[in-house]
């Protein structure tokens, strides 16, 4: 691959914002160590403002974790439809930023929904990572779900719930939930990632501060059926022929894999590959990328799965769309151990998003098609 220069896009406005900045300097290391790759830094502030890159390599070099309003005078980066990213410095005129391809790394709401892609494909921007389809139904739960079930991919038992039907009549909810899953369940927003909002109910008392406590994240809610299950993971990688990595195993530290569990105490085990039979394994491996054509992805994503401990039954969770990519993460750390090393994983992404095919109409003036 030749030299390329890639737009490192981190932060955003999303709860996610500090595990964003994590990745992104996990990222920027590995492009210097690869040689082929410039990182060109675009931090984005909780207020939403794209920075220069310049301001933005001082936030990835820096020690803290979040982008804090810009210092007066630096210069912003906005989108021109048509044309591309350009730098715009406190007075004066634009200037075209040029990037070969922008690599989104801002989790959650605003980077992984939609938003962005929709934003880099009016901009006519190589981006890495799913569409703007694939972006939003893979960050919806309900959506996805609804797509899973369509397909024929096994899921557990689930119910959606609107944040007003909920806080009309909180019991009603909850008496809803016990007669047509029962407890123990899990209470997450439908909209949502690093498993903030998310609580575990065992009871009908408790499943009402849960249901408030995800509230706060989205105004629609997954209540889903809680199983004693090990937690298994699979990364997938590729745009037309996606190929799954090993699969690996979390042990949390926790009673589940929640947001303590990921990123603070340090406890959970990664057991990689898992400790799994052979046909299992097949099966997990092949039912990933079935759920990862089933919501039409491109580039990457960690598929999760739970697996029944009395039964073997299989169920899929969910697919993340843009899964945290500092170097100790589940997504790279299933590639390493697949024979793809870290710096070369973010470079054969970045070759998947230069020949990514994002269904662009025909040029104005092209030919005409064919009509029936």
């Amino acid at each position: 691959m030749m030299g390329r220069r890639v737009g490192l896009m981190f932060g955003g406005r999303s709860v996610e914002h500090t595990v964003s900045v994590v990745s992104a300097r996990g990222v920027a290391s590995a492009m210097a160590d690869s040689g082929r790759l410039e990182c060109v830094p675009i931090a984005v502030t909780t207020d939403g403002r794209w920075l220069d890159p310049e301001t933005s390599r001082a936030v990835l070099v820096g020690d803290g974790d979040s982008v804090t309003p810009p210092p007066e005078g630096a210069g912003r980066v906005t989108v021109v439809p048509g044309v591309g990213l350009e730098l715009r410095p406190e007075n004066g005129a634009g200037q075209p930023l040029a990037i070969d391809v922008l690599f989104p790394l801002i989790h959650g709401w605003g980077g992984e929904d939609g938003r962005l892609q929709g934003a880099l494909e009016l901009a006519g921007l190589a981006y890495v990572g799913a569409g703007v389809a694939g972006s939003a139904v893979g960050m919806d739960k309900v959506f996805a779900r609804r797509l899973f079930e369509e397909r024929g991919l096994p899921v557990c038992r689930w119910l959606a719930l609107e944040r007003h039907e909920f806080e009309a009549d909180p019991d009603a909810a909850a008496r809803r939930i016990e007669r047509e899953l029962g407890f123990p369940v899990f209470v997450k927003p439908s909209n949502g990632g690093s498993s903030l909002g998310v609580a575990k109910a065992a009871t009908r008392d408790g499943v009402i501060p849960a249901l408030r406590s995800a509230a706060r994240f989205d105004r629609r809610l997954v209540i889903e059926s809680g199983h004693d299950v090990r937690e298994i993971e699979c990364a997938v990688l590729g745009n037309e022929h996606p190929e799954a990595s090993i699969l690996g195993e979390i042990v949390p530290s926790n009673e589940f894999y929640d947001f303590d569990a990921k990123y603070v105490d340090d406890a959970s085990e990664l057991r990689i590959p898992a400790p799994l039979p052979d046909e299992l394994t097949g099966r997990i491996r092949k039912l990933a990328v079935e759920a990862y054509r089933t919501l039409d992805l491109a580039g990457f994503a960690r598929v999760d799965f739970f697996v029944e401990r009395e039964t073997g039954e299989v169920l899929l969770n969910e697919v993340n769309t843009l899964p945290g990519f500092t170097p100790i993460s589940m997504f790279p750390k299933l590639w390493e151990a697949s024979g793809l090393p870290y710096a070369r994983l973010i470079e054969r992404l970045v070759e998947l998003a230069i020949v990514a095919d994002r269904g662009a109409p025909p040029s104005p003036g092209g030919e005409e098609p064919e009509r029936s």
